[in-house]
């Protein structure tokens, strides 16, 4: 029987593993810190906790983290890194310096199964949801673990469409006897799932991925419109008071001549009237064999100009790493292509 993997249990299941091996009720938290405060990488390494016990749980339990298959490095500090993972597939981990912050970009997902036309990711369909462990193992296993001071679920898959498993991780880096984070360092992306379950049981950031204000062109880039309507989200986010407390943003990938008129920033301007949130414009990595192609860069500020007139905070998200193909899924498509998986 393969031995399961330590790193990703949260604390009731620490206390459930410790109950039915016959630990001591400290050991739980003992375990906890063990693995999120110092980091160890064998359980023979937990040295409060007794020798025999340390035993029996070697015989059930591992702590396993993804191995690193490829780095690769930017001219501007970026780094994306490449982890095999239990779907047979590779999924990417991308480290974002900017002056006195290090940002984690985390995949949730081996593929995904969004369809976004747009999206290097989709293209590659979906292998699989990862599971806690391999979602916390990218904060650990990357050289920069040590400095990281936000995270971002905006890597490959879309994180709720795995919810149990991107909530556990969110569980394990906010909790004191976790990696004790103030969930203000942690943004999570989607497209519209599940979005009233992020609010309800979560206090981290939500970016909600916008690109067409308009229902029937944001479908044709996008499919799951037809599921998740962005009228729908927006009606649901501005149910709720955040006083401050949490930031909502949306995402806005400009594409030339398709949603980068004056007709679309009237439009944003108009669904987002009385929500307290901002904008995030983005400039398209071109992708080979698509009709999709970035916006001029004056387009892009003349866009963002007109937003900001209007009252929404509109900001144009600074490219990185676009040396070391570091949008979404560019790389582990180019990998999984060659390694035939």
């Amino acid at each position: 029987m393969a031995k399961q993997n330590l790193l990703g249990k949260n604390l009731a299941e620490l206390q459930e593993i410790c109950s039915l091996e016959g630990l001591s009720r400290f050991a739980p938290k003992q375990i906890a810190d063990w693995l999120y405060v110092k980091r160890v990488r064998s359980i023979d390494d937990m040295t409060n906790i007794s020798k025999s016990h340390r035993s029996i749980l070697s015989q059930k339990y591992d702590i396993v983290y993804l191995p690193i298959e490829k780095v690769a490095k930017s001219s501007d500090g970026t780094k994306k890194y490449l982890f095999p993972v239990h779907t047979n597939s590779c999924v990417e981990t991308v480290m974002i310096p900017d002056d006195d912050r290090s940002t984690i970009c985390v995949s949730s997902q081996a593929g995904c199964r969004m369809g976004c036309k747009f999206c290097m990711t989709g293209r590659q369909g979906f292998k699989g949801n990862l599971d806690s462990g391999e979602i916390i193992s990218q904060f650990l296993s990357i050289d920069e673990s040590d400095i990281l001071t936000n995270a971002v679920f905006m890597g490959m898959g879309e994180p709720l469409d795995n919810i149990e498993n991107v909530f556990k991780a969110i569980e394990i880096l906010t909790s004191e006897w976790g990696f004790a984070w103030s969930p203000k360092r942690i943004t999570v992306s989607t497209i519209g799932v599940n979005v009233k379950k992020l609010l309800d049981f979560t206090k981290v950031h939500l970016a909600v991925s916008m690109h067409n204000p308009f229902p029937q062109e944001r479908l044709e880039m996008m499919p799951c419109e037809h599921s998740n309507p962005l009228d729908q989200t927006i009606k649901l986010i501005k149910k709720y008071d955040f006083k401050g407390q949490r930031r909502v943003s949306f995402e806005y990938i400009m594409f030339d001549g398709l949603n980068d008129t004056k007709r679309h920033a009237d439009a944003i301007v108009q669904k987002l009237k009385g929500l307290e949130c901002r904008v995030n414009l983005i400039r398209f990595h071109d992708i080979k064999d698509t009709k999709f192609k970035s916006s001029p860069e004056f387009v892009i500020e003349k866009f963002r100009e007109r937003l900001n007139n209007a009252g929404i905070t509109t900001t144009i998200r600074a490219s990185k790493g676009e040396d070391i193909s570091a949008a979404c899924g560019m790389l582990s498509g180019k990998i999984n292509k060659e390694l035939n998986i």
